[in-house]
C-alpha cells in the first residue's frame, strides 16, 4: 500500500488556545485504486500544516483494554473489593499513587492486601493489573514503522504504572516483521514519556510542556493521539494539535500488505 503522508485529517477546527482539535484523519496507509479518489482530500490537506511530529497515548489508541477481563482476574486471586472498583470505574483513585511513580510496585501490592484484609502474594496482583491489557495489533505496529520512514518522529506519552509499562515493554512491542528485522518499544519511539516516570499526568498541561521540552520539539509542529477528549483538550492548550480517537482507531485503517 502507499502511505499518506498527509498525517492530518480533513477537518481541524482552531483552538481558541492556538491548538487545533482534528476531528477526521486520514487513513496513513491508501490502497493504490483509491490514491485517485484521494485527490481532492490531498489538495484541501496541503493548505494546511503537516505535523512532523506525532505522539502516541498507550491505551486502546496502542493497547487493548479489557475491563472485565481485569474484574474477573482480581476476583480469580480474592481480591473482589480491587474487582468492584474496577467494576465501578473508581480505578483512577485507587491506582493513583503508581501512575504518578509516588509508590513503588511493592508498596503498590501492599496497598492492595490492606484494602482487601489479605495475603495475596505480590505477582498475584500484578498479573491480575495486568490482565486488563489485551495487546497491541501487528497492523498497529506495522502503522508506526511506516510513518518512521517517511520521516515523522513518534512520541510515547502514557499515563501508566511500571506494572503495566514493564508488561507492555516485554509482551506487546516485541514484533518481527516478514523480512525478520525485530523491533521492540525504543524502535517505534524516539523518546517514551510515563507519568510514573515523570511524576505528572495527563490532562495536566504541565507533563505536555514538560514532554515537549525533552524532545525539543514544537507544540505547532506536533499531533497528539489520545482516547480521552479531556486530555486533547489538555494538549490544546498548549498549542499542540489533538485527535481524539475514543477507540483507537482513527489514526490507522486497514492492514499494511506484508511481502511474501
Amino acid at each position: 500500500m502507499a502511505i499518506n503522508n498527509n498525517i492530518i485529517g480533513e477537518a481541524n477546527q482552531p483552538s481558541p488556545h492556538g491548538g487545533e482539535m482534528v476531528r477526521g484523519f486520514k487513513n496513513v496507509f491508501v490502497k493504490p485504486d483509491e490514491q485517485n479518489r484521494a485527490c481532492s482530500s490531498y489538495a484541501m490537506a496541503r493548505k494546511r500544516r503537516m505535523k512532523s511530529n506525532i505522539i502516541f497515548d498507550l491505551g486502546r489508541i496502542l493497547v487493548g483494554l479489557d475491563n472485565e477481563r481485569c474484574i474477573a482476574a482480581f476476583e480469580r486471586v480474592g481480591l473482589e473489593k480491587i474487582a468492584f472498583y474496577v467494576r465501578e470505574h473508581r480505578v483512577e483513585d485507587l491506582f493513583l499513587a503508581a501512575e504518578v511513580g509516588d509508590i513503588t510496585t511493592p508498596q503498590f501490592c501492599d496497598e492492595v492486601r490492606r484494602l482487601c484484609q489479605c495475603s495475596v502474594p505480590d505477582a498475584d496482583i500484578i498479573w491480575a493489573w495486568n490482565e486488563l491489557l489485551t495487546g497491541i495489533p501487528d497492523a498497529k505496529k506495522e502503522a508506526l514503522l511506516a510513518l518512521r520512514r517517511s520521516g515523522h518522529r513518534l512520541f510515547l506519552l502514557s499515563n501508566t504504572n511500571f506494572m503495566h509499562w514493564e508488561k507492555c515493554a516485554a509482551d506487546f512491542f516485541p514484533y518481527r516483521d516478514s523480512e525478520g528485522h525485530t523491533y521492540t518499544a525504543t524502535h517505534f519511539f524516539e523518546k517514551i514519556f510515563l507519568s510514573c516516570a515523570m511524576h505528572l499526568a495527563k490532562p495536566d498541561p504541565a507533563i505536555f510542556t514538560e514532554a515537549l521540552r525533552q524532545a525539543g520539539i514544537k507544540a505547532e509542529d506536533t499531533l497528539f493521539i489520545d482516547d480521552r477528549e479531556d486530555n486533547c483538550q489538555a494538549a490544546q492548550s498548549v498549542g499542540i494539535t489533538a485527535l481524539h480517537d475514543p477507540e483507537g482507531e482513527i489514526w490507522y485503517k486497514g492492514k499494511v500488505k506484508r511481502k511474501k
